[in-house]
């Protein structure tokens, strides 16, 4: 496919519709949401995680049945989908993504089989940008450091059950010499031009970039989102009042 032939899905929820296209550079992100949208899972699905300022989340099966009490958000449909980042495709606002489960359980990133969202976000600085580069660098290091301390935690139970605290200190000095090492070698976190350009004037959440695929955007029925957006939540981000996907249908 090429661009101009980009597929559309309609959403018809309970506060209007919301049109997303699929972008042909995730083919597999795309094939699976037309696969589910053919089939029918999300008609009847609530969006269950609603953020201020961040984003909308929808596509949980067990969600089209769920007590208003229920904690959402773990439903899927039995399998994931490859992680599917490209350097063009980045959070900006009214973008489309798959959500997934955290690095600890999901260290390929691969994406929830259903549940996707569309970020809201909100403005960046240039400035702003600049720190958050610094920070993400940083929590890499921190992710590999931890990675390598996990490969050796035979040895440090047992330096710590020897209360060998100048032991401790010399492993982790070598391991973090060797996380510096490894991410030396790996190039740095750093926003494009259009990334610059897309947060400092729509906005969106860059903090996700490269680590959930983004696999389409919204052309019609921001409007929709920014009432989504603007629901009352509960404690764990659930609409006080549910919203509901009435059907959701393949444009072609």
């Amino acid at each position: 496919m090429d661009k101009g032939n980009e597929t559309r899905v309609r959403l018809e929820t309970t506060l209007g519709n919301i049109t997303v296209k699929l972008y042909n550079e995730t083919p597999r992100h795309r094939d699976n949401f037309i696969k589910l949208a053919k089939e029918g899972v999300y008609d009847s699905t609530l969006f269950h995680r609603v953020i201020k300022n961040f984003m909308i989340q929808a596509g949980d099966p067990d969600s089209k049945t769920a007590a208003d009490t229920a904690t959402l958000g773990n439903g899927d449909v039995g399998y994931t989908v490859p992680a599917e980042f490209v350097p063009t495709l980045f959070h900006k606002r009214g973008v489309l993504a798959a959500a997934r489960q955290g690095d600890d359980v999901n260290p390929e990133k691969a994406s929830s089989g259903c549940q996707f969202y569309i970020v809201t976000g909100r403005k960046f600085s240039e400035a702003q940008l600049i720190n958050m580069e610094n920070q993400l660098n940083e929590a890499h290091l921190d992710t590999v450091f931890q990675q390598l301390a996990r490969k050796h935690m035979k040895e440090i139970y047992k330096l710590r059950r020897a209360g060998d605290n100048d032991g401790l200190l010399e492993l982790q000095d070598k391991l973090e010499a060797e996380a510096r090492a490894i991410v030396k070698d790996e190039p740095a976190m750093k926003f494009s031009k259009a990334q610059i350009q897309a947060y400092t004037t729509v906005g969106g959440a860059p903090h996700l970039d490269n680590n959930y695929t983004v696999f389409g955007e919204v052309t019609e029925g921001m409007d929709v989102v920014e009432l989504i957006e603007k629901a009352k939540t509960n404690r764990a981000d659930r609409p006080t009042t549910n919203i509901r996907i009435l059907k959701a249908t393949v444009e072609e």
